[in-house]
């Protein structure tokens, strides 16, 4: 029989993929599978497990949120496998399963996994770890990971927004070099203050579609990189807010371009979040796109 490993997030989402946990499981073994289930136990127990066990399996399936999913797939790259991942979204926000077209229904995801197509999609190199859909620092980003799971789970979308708008009385900017190669291969430098940065590849940050831009592919080999100026004044906040919303490149108040590979410099550490989850601070970071480094899977149609 083919051997499927199933790593899922008790905790997240509401816990509701454990009322989901048989019927899933059914799935997967009516298609001639034979499950190994772990639940995850603690942060970074995915990326372990899939290190240490994924080589004895033809596939790997995580449940859980978009960090869920981070994990798994950094175990993937760090070991060096080549196994397609699927993905039952079950977080409070599942940006990456949007920008795939999975389905919101566990069961409906997990019929596409078994019966759906491998998808190899782009995944980024941050420093020495890697990330599936978004490096960002400065304004809101510590939402995600400083938000508790029991506020997430009880206001699901809405515990972020509450928490993102406690931090607007105090907006923080960090000055910084930055040095990324254009899709030509031209080499561009430029040196500015900056209250909020992200190297995404997806078309849903935070919820938000289309937040990136609209012209998105997740196996093209290249980044979309938003940076917002500082502001003068709250009437500039306000423009930023409305140009991000109706994905409209303000360059008055922002960089957005395309790049495979991208460096920021500042004199000080400044706190990063990668796929919603706390990525350290760093003084120097380095962002390079491994084009379609990991096969997830995906609907068949």
């Amino acid at each position: 029989m083919k051997k499927l490993l199933f790593i899922f997030n008790p905790r997240a989402g509401k816990a509701k993929i454990k009322h989901k946990l048989f019927e899933i499981i059914d799935i997967f073994v009516k298609a001639g599978y034979e499950v190994t289930v772990y639940p995850t136990q603690k942060e970074g127990d995915a990326c372990c497990q899939v290190q240490e066990r994924g080589r004895n399996f033809d596939l790997l399936v995580c449940g859980g949120g978009d960090g869920t999913l981070d994990e798994v797939m950094s175990g993937v790259v760090k070991s060096g496998l080549d196994l397609p991942v699927g993905y039952i979204p079950s977080g409070s926000t599942n940006d990456f399963a949007e920008s795939l077209g999975l389905p919101r229904d566990m069961l409906l995801a997990a019929r596409d996994i078994v019966k759906g197509r491998d998808y190899a999609c782009d995944i980024g190199a941050f420093n020495e770890e890697c990330f599936v859909y978004i490096a960002a620092f400065g304004l809101f980003t510590d939402v995600s990971y400083e938000t508790s799971q029991e506020s997430k789970n009880l206001l699901g979308h809405m515990a972020y927004i509450l928490e993102g708008m406690k931090r607007l009385s105090s907006i923080r900017f960090y000055h910084l070099k930055v040095n990324y190669r254009k899709e030509k291969g031209e080499e561009v430098c430029m040196e500015d203050e900056f209250i909020f940065g992200m190297v995404t590849n997806s078309v849903s940050v935070g919820g938000f579609r289309r937040i990136t831009g609209r012209c998105v592919e997740l196996d093209d080999g290249q980044f979309e990189v938003t940076l917002i100026k500082k502001p003068s004044n709250p009437l500039e906040i306000n423009a930023i807010i409305t140009a991000l919303l109706n994905s409209n490149i303000n360059s008055e108040y922002m960089y957005c371009f395309k790049t495979s590979r991208i460096d920021f410099e500042s004199k000080q550490e400044i706190p990063w979040t990668t796929d919603g989850e706390f990525g350290g601070n760093h003084r120097r970071v380095w962002i390079e796109n491994h084009r379609q480094a990991v096969k997830i899977r995906i609907p068949a149609k």
